[in-house]
């Protein structure tokens, strides 16, 4: 089989997360199928993350660096990866389905002509290459499956945190190319001129090792309050259910689950959510999971390490204050 290529993505000269779980899922895959992985690196003076890239799984680096690449252009970009796609013939290219993967994956595809397969929350290649994800449907309440019908070129984004991050091997030394855009970047048709973040004491959600989320077992939006006051003794992000979310008490940005962010904590606390199989999927890869709910039977104790049955409006007091007493005596 030919290798797989992976577009690493980096913000701010740092390489994201979900690059490297790409990379990731790319090692796993060729470890089955043979072959190598190559990683596509672009910006401006980031060559100084080339080598968490090999450690991370990459076994050649195609570096491509320029002032006018520092931020996101997708014609710029897509150029870059095509070229670089068009040359070594992958039989797969990965990504994450992030904002930028979401825009970038397509465009790439029609610039291939190949598949392109968007959101996979899992992946194999079978004989001779071809390609076959898995991706939710309908609200995530189905899960269909996709079949490439050629081996070269596929493009496929993934879901973030779903795979997981190879084990990095930092005596892993980088093979490094240098490649240079075919576009003139003094005259690309889009150009980023800044990007404005938010600036904001809270942690974000899908970056965060420790999750408070709530549901509709909070009865109404005003108890949030008794999340959020756990999430800030325990430094954790709030996260909320789609009930929840659905109810009003949240925006989507809060929603934990296959419609909204899959989350992978060191600690996932549910706070009066059952646990329904779309929101399982967004975080049953936690590490340690502690549930909290008044009904015994409730799905989501099938897969909690730690489960509390009983009134949520009393626990979680009782909980807050007891971080906070830990957090005191050190």
């Amino acid at each position: 089989m030919p290798g797989i290529l992976v577009f690493v993505e980096q913000r701010d000269g740092k390489v994201k997360r979900v690059g490297l779980e790409a990379l990731g899922a790319a090692r796993r895959l060729i470890q089955k199928a043979g072959g190598e992985v190559g990683a596509v690196l672009i910006g401006d003076r980031i060559a100084s993350e080339a080598k968490g890239l090999a450690a991370g799984g990459a076994d050649k680096v195609y570096l491509a660096e320029a002032p006018e690449l520092r931020l996101y252009s997708s014609e710029g970009y897509a150029s870059i990866l095509a070229d670089v796609a068009k040359r070594i013939q992958p039989s797969l290219i990965l990504m994450g389905a992030t904002a930028m993967g979401k825009d970038l994956g397509p465009k790439l595809a029609a610039k291939l002509k190949g598949p392109f397969m968007g959101d996979c929350i899992g992946l194999e290649v079978g004989e001779g290459g071809v390609a076959t994800a898995t991706r939710p449907i309908y609200a995530g309440k189905l899960l269909s499956k996709l079949t490439s019908r050629q081996p070269t070129l596929q493009v496929a984004t993934l879901r973030p945190n779903v795979f997981p991050v190879h084990p990095p091997d930092p005596a892993r030394e980088p093979v490094i190319e240098r490649v240079a855009p075919s576009v003139d970047l003094a005259k690309l048709g889009d150009k980023v001129k800044e990007v404005v973040a938010t600036v904001g004491s809270k942690v974000e959600l899908t970056e965060a090792r420790i999750i408070v989320s709530g549901g509709r077992g909070l009865k109404a939006p005003e108890n949030f309050k008794l999340v959020e006051e756990l999430a800030e003794a325990l430094g954790a992000a709030v996260g909320a259910s789609r009930a929840a979310v659905d109810a009003g008490w949240k925006p989507h940005a809060y929603q934990v689950g296959l419609t909204g962010k899959t989350v992978s904590p060191v600690l996932y606390v549910a706070c009066g959510i059952s646990g329904a199989i779309q929101h399982q999927a967004g975080m049953s890869s936690s590490k340690y999971i502690v549930a909290i709910n008044k009904d015994p039977n409730a799905p989501i104790f099938k897969i909690a390490t730690y489960g509390i049955v009983g009134d949520i409006f009393e626990i979680l007091p009782l909980l807050t204050e007891a971080v906070k007493k830990m957090t005191a005596e050190g």
